[in-house]
């Protein structure tokens, strides 16, 4: 007999739920129940499933059985929105692409979600609540923080570090045993050859910092 799916809510119902909803129905390890949205112009049905209403619906006890993932591409506003829900008492689950490679000794932590065809090497470290975007590679011994995005396409050679709530844009390429630091922004297509310090943004080939900004 065949086991029974865990059940999940999906909480944002936007174009980055949609691809988390093929993910979970390619996966068929859960079963989705519906979304939740705290925007109360959203509601009836999205992609096919039903939307719950807003966080209010996670304080009544109604869905303790179901396992969460946060559909969020806003990497401070996901680490908010976590830091809410979390004395809830809830639990995240993971979204994990089917076509994605992950080698041996590979740690990925809760709530991340790993779409189409990513590939991760052995030794990588992936942190909570972590995106990795169509087609991404990470390479050996990569530690990725929590809250980070990394965008389609990019490519990270062996040894790589980066920071909690950063943003790597789509196409960058970081050569092997750089560090990119926390809440930082390398712009598309770049090519990172050296650090990346916290709290700051860096565009270009090769990559250099334009911008810093507070925390």
């Amino acid at each position: 007999m065949a086991e029974m799916a865990e059940k999940i809510l999906i909480y944002g119902a936007s174009g980055h739920a949609k691809v988390i909803i093929d993910i979970i129905e390619k996966g068929k390890e859960f079963e989705i129940c519906g979304l939740l949205d705290d925007n109360f112009q959203k509601r009836g049905k999205f992609f096919g499933y039903p939307i719950l209403g807003g966080f209010a619906e996670l304080t009544k006890n109604i869905y303790n059985n179901c396992k969460l993932i946060l559909a969020i591409g806003n990497n401070q506003s996901r680490k908010r929105l976590w830091g809410k829900i979390r004395p809830l008492g809830y639990e995240l689950a993971y979204a994990i692409h089917p076509s994605s490679q992950i080698g041996r000794d590979v740690f990925v932590g809760k709530g991340t979600v790993v779409m189409a065809n990513v590939v991760i090497n052995s030794g990588s470290k992936i942190g909570e609540n972590v995106i990795l975007n169509t087609g991404a590679t990470i390479d050996h011994d990569c530690i990725i923080g929590d809250y980070v995005h990394i965008s389609p396409g990019v490519h990270l050679a062996g040894n790589v570090s980066i920071g909690e709530l950063s943003h790597i844009g789509i196409g960058v390429s970081i050569v092997p045993n750089v560090r990119v630091g926390k809440n930082s922004v390398v712009g598309a297509g770049a090519v990172v050859i050296e650090d990346i310090p916290d709290n700051c943004t860096a565009i270009g080939v090769p990559a250099k910092v334009i911008k810093n900004h507070t925390e």
